[in-house]
């Protein structure tokens, strides 16, 4: 029984599972919108709020411990233009919208985005 146990698995295994997030945590903080599926957004919602709140303290811990999770030219990002538009906001800096269903397979679609 998996009791207590926060996330999803996303069907796959620890290491891919968490390149995933990683990758779609670069690409959501370069383009600001990304389109994917609902389980991968719901994931990736508190990953990248608690990726903009350290952001907003702006010290060297901080760039220090994005740096250890996303790229050099993401983290430049976040601090310089992401974090000080929510300067005044205490949380909920993304929205999810869900779409209708994908093609090919059926999968549940949404976009994640931040709030301007």
């Amino acid at each position: 029984m998996r009791k207590r146990n926060k996330g999803r698995k996303l069907s796959m295994k620890k290491g891919p599972r968490k390149a995933l997030l990683r990758s779609l945590t670069n690409n959501f903080f370069i383009y600001e919108k990304i389109k994917t599926t609902e389980a991968k957004a719901k994931e990736l919602r508190p990953i990248a709020e608690k990726n903009i709140t350290r952001a907003k303290k702006n010290d060297v811990a901080s760039r220090r411990i994005l740096l250890k999770t996303l790229s050099p030219k993401t983290v430049k990002k976040i601090i310089e233009e992401i974090a000080p538009k929510y300067k005044d906001r205490n949380g909920g800096y993304t929205r999810i919208l869900k779409l209708g269903p994908r093609d090919s397979d059926g999968a549940k679609m949404a976009i994640i985005e931040l709030i301007k």
